[in-house]
């Protein structure tokens, strides 16, 4: 038997201004879209601000409906929109920001796995890494370099050949 170890690099800024300016711009538009999450359910609001390689930002927030919990996380409403209006052009970041209205959410909330393999499937496609950030409503802020970071041994098309 052979042991194998699975790691990656997790940045950690101490807050929001901490970070190169883009990546605070585009984390300030996750915050405005989480704003208009439609979470009547889980009073949980999810947005999510994604960055493609010819500058545009595409946003994103949950949205929930009474047959809970069919609704839609705010990555992939993000990144199918990307998909949908930009097709054939890279995503270079997703920002990420979570809030409760039920109580302070300070520490970052990661992508479910439904949202971890569909932006999986884009950086497969594209053949570049897609870069996260993550944030609560308040506290420290995560940087990965790639989803694939975060979804070791990811599922892909070369699976289905």
């Amino acid at each position: 038997m052979e042991k194998l170890s699975i790691s990656f690099d997790l940045y950690t800024y101490e807050s929001l201004v901490k970070l190169p300016l883009e990546d605070q711009s585009l984390l300030q538009k996750a915050i405005k879209s989480r704003n208009k999450a439609y979470a009547p359910y889980s009073s949980f609001k999810v947005g999510a601000a994604v960055l493609l390689e010819n500058g545009e930002v595409v946003l994103g927030n949950n949205q929930e409906n009474a047959s809970y919990p069919s609704g839609l996380c705010a990555e992939r409403v993000a990144v199918f929109q990307a998909g949908a209006c930009f097709p054939g052009i890279a995503i270079k970041a997703i920002a990420i920001s979570a809030a409760s209205e039920l109580y302070i959410l300070n520490k970052p909330a990661a992508p479910c796995g439904n949202c971890r393999q569909s932006i999986a499937e884009y950086e497969h496609k594209q053949k570049s890494p897609i870069r996260i950030l993550m944030m609560g409503s308040t506290g420290p802020v995560y940087k990965i370099n790639s989803l694939a970071d975060i979804l070791p041994l990811g599922f892909e098309s070369s699976y289905l050949k």
